[in-house]
């Protein structure tokens, strides 16, 4: 048997404005009328990344940029010379603004089509999947893109503003079945505009490992999303501020479990604090199970303490495996 690898993406677009707005897939058409996206053969020297991007060229004359996190995959058998193939392709997800394309030789038209008509006309099950799989993201990522956009304007609606102004947005997939929820964003995270980039950063990755996981596929952000300066612990007050923001995230992503590190974190979720004497406890709420545990600065400042968030991690693994 012989194997071949393959890439391409769903592209969209996002059609209207507000509560009438609806997304838009491409979809080309191929000499015997049935539906197909850009993709093509992973050449030589080439990874999947770049070969979606160059068959999207070519097929469309589109220049991609992908949506950080989707990941989709396909694998079908076809025969070959009297030769059985396997053929993998990896999906990636992409956002355009224009509606303009420019198909190839390869193709005799094409369509901007709603995902529910584009179920109905396309004939493959595996295929039907993965634009509902597409279209349940990219309407994810819409719906962050406007929760972070409100939240990065916080600052400037709040009179007497005494954190950052520099917003520190989450990071990960946003069908992560795990959300990370730290304290605040530090000086690193503050002027990198990442979470957890610093020494915290690296010690919460090792721990990421002893969940069995990998952090490409946690989501990861704090209780409060700006720096307070001299790292200060944030007030009452700014934890509440961002209180519905953090709330609003957990319900885009939907995780299955949400770990909540230190007691601002289990603070500003379940509304106690105390963290050392409920490490490792299980609370669930609103269909979400929250593992609280201590926050990675903790453990940098007090060594000893790491074999609490250790365990509470490899818990989580445990978890995670009996799904």
């Amino acid at each position: 048997m012989t194997f071949e690898y393959s890439s391409g993406a769903f592209v969209y677009r996002k059609d209207g404005d507000g509560e009438n707005a609806k997304l838009l897939f491409l979809f080309l058409i191929k000499p015997n009328n049935d539906l197909d996206v850009p993709k093509g053969h992973v050449e030589e020297g080439e990874n999947a990344e770049t070969a979606a991007r160059r068959e999207i060229m070519e097929e469309s004359g589109i220049e991609a940029e992908f949506i950080p996190g989707f990941m989709a995959y396909t694998a079908y058998y076809f025969y070959r010379d009297g030769k059985k193939v396997l053929k993998k392709v990896r999906y990636f997800l992409s956002k355009v603004s224009s509606s303009d394309v420019k198909i190839s030789y390869e193709h005799k038209g094409y369509e901007w089509l709603e995902p529910a008509a584009a179920i109905r006309k396309l004939h493959y099950r595996n295929m039907k999947e993965l634009v509902a799989k597409a279209n349940e993201y990219a309407e994810k990522h819409e719906l962050m893109l406007k929760l972070n956009e409100e939240y990065a304007n916080l600052p400037g609606k709040v009179e007497k503003w005494r954190l950052s102004k520099s917003f520190v947005p989450g990071e990960g997939p946003l069908d992560a079945k795990v959300f990370l929820l730290g304290q605040a964003p530090g000086l690193n995270e503050d002027r990198l505009g990442r979470p957890f980039v610093g020494r915290s950063g690296k010690l919460l990755d090792t721990m990421i490992l002893k969940a069995g996981l990998k952090r490409s596929k946690v989501y990861i952000a704090s209780a409060v999303q700006y720096y307070p300066p001299r790292n200060r612990e944030p007030t009452r007050e700014e934890i509440a501020l961002c209180r519905d923001f953090v709330s609003g995230q957990i319900e885009i992503i939907k995780p299955e479990y949400v770990v909540l590190m230190g007691n601002t974190a289990t603070g500003s979720v379940l509304g106690f604090r105390g963290v050392e004497t409920r490490h490792g406890e299980i609370i669930e709420r609103d269909a979400v199970k929250y593992l609280i545990t201590l926050h990675p600065a903790a453990v940098l400042r007090f060594k000893k303490k790491g074999k609490m968030m250790e365990d509470d991690f490899r818990l989580l693994g445990r978890l995670l495996k009996k799904k």
